[in-house]
């Protein structure tokens, strides 16, 4: 009797062992947003977001599976608990955390623009549109005006070398050239002048042409720059009534849009910068690491021969991993965050990815 008992006990507990499977792998959406979520060759993900959570799912002991989506996919599926992570190149904004949650940020940067630098005559254009510029111009013309008025009213009479012409038209020249080359060049030898009081007053802007010429030069020198110069868009303030670009759904967009500036949407960066590159748009506004990182890649390719990335940066943007609102998951998700960010691991990370030196 105690085979039969010992079979039919097998068979009952067969159904229970067999309930008690494994749990399901956590499904993490994402989408390509280098250097933050790589696709290579075979189709897997790499990054520096991959890498966190990667991580992260060794640290807790978890298996997972990525589930391609676009950035507004992935928000939706994560707020509708579709999804359990959401992971790329997310930035933490109030109206996202309305609706889903974040975990605790991993990475800090700003938002940048992209432009299409322009040819040697298009720069030649700028400078004399450049408002520290033509502030300049318009200080040496005057004070040439003033200087060169004064001496002429004390010297025509009597000073031949310098004022040589017969007409007025000739000597009104010659004033205003004189007056040119005392704010250019500084002042002339006092013995030049034949009056006294024209002597003295060339004593007398001696001792400040040296001051007033470097400090011309200098407001010079900070308006005519390469950076400044190369495209018309400079930062933020010279997008309206400009051909702008921002991936669809992103924090770039809103901030185009909270500044009432029109924009073309877009799935992918780059995207958006081969059209600036073919001269579709005058500029492209998006996360900084993005843009660079796609700018040097292009430009190793051979590519993206007349996009620049501005040095001017704004609003600033904290990345995330985004989760449904009250998941189970988010406090160990948190802890295996912060301990997998003070590893080695993390640290090579940001040297692979990024070329960061933590």
């Amino acid at each position: 009797m105690r085979a039969p008992i010992a079979l039919l006990l097998w068979f009952a507990l067969v159904p229970v062992s067999a309930g008690a499977a494994a749990p399901a792998p956590l499904r993490v959406a994402t989408y390509e947003c280098p250097p933050f979520v790589v696709v290579d060759e075979t189709g897997g993900y790499a990054g520096l977001s991959a890498a966190l959570w990667d991580g992260i799912a060794r640290d807790l002991g978890v298996d997972y599976q990525f589930v391609e989506r676009d950035l507004v996919a992935t928000l939706d599926e994560v707020a509708a608990g579709a999804v359990d992570i959401g992971l790329s190149c997310i930035s933490i904004t109030p109206e996202r955390e309305k609706v889903l949650d974040f975990s605790h940020a991993f990475y800090e940067t700003h938002l940048a623009i992209a432009a299409r630098e322009q040819g040697m005559l298009a720069l030649v254009a700028n400078v004399f549109r450049d408002p520290g510029v033509l502030k300049a111009l318009g200080i040496i013309f005057g004070l040439s005006a003033v200087i060169g008025g004064v001496f002429y009213a004390l010297e025509h009479r009597w000073n031949d070398k310098i004022y040589s012409t017969k007409t007025t038209f000739g000597r009104f020249v010659e004033a205003v050239i004189l007056g040119l080359l005392f704010i250019t060049k500084g002042p002339f030898n006092y013995y030049e002048f034949k009056t006294l009081l024209g002597r003295t007053l060339t004593v007398l802007i001696a001792a400040g042409s040296t001051v007033f010429i470097a400090s011309l030069t200098a407001v010079l020198a900070s308006s005519v720059t390469l950076g400044r110069l190369q495209t018309d868009i400079r930062g933020p303030d010279d997008l309206a009534g400009a051909v702008v670009a921002a991936k669809a759904g992103s924090t770039s967009s809103a901030f185009l849009r909270d500044r009432n500036v029109t924009h073309r949407t877009y799935a992918e960066i780059a995207e958006m910068l081969t059209a600036l590159d073919a001269g579709a748009l005058d500029a492209v506004v998006a996360d900084a690491p993005v843009l660079k990182y796609e700018i040097k890649r292009a430009r190793e390719q051979g590519r993206l021969a007349n996009v620049t990335l501005l040095p001017h940066q704004f609003a600033k943007q904290n990345y995330a991993l985004v989760l449904p609102s009250g998941s189970p998951h988010e406090e160990a998700i948190n802890r295996a965050l912060l301990r997998f960010r003070e590893s080695p691991g993390w640290r090579q990370a940001l040297i692979d990815y990024l070329g960061e030196t933590p």
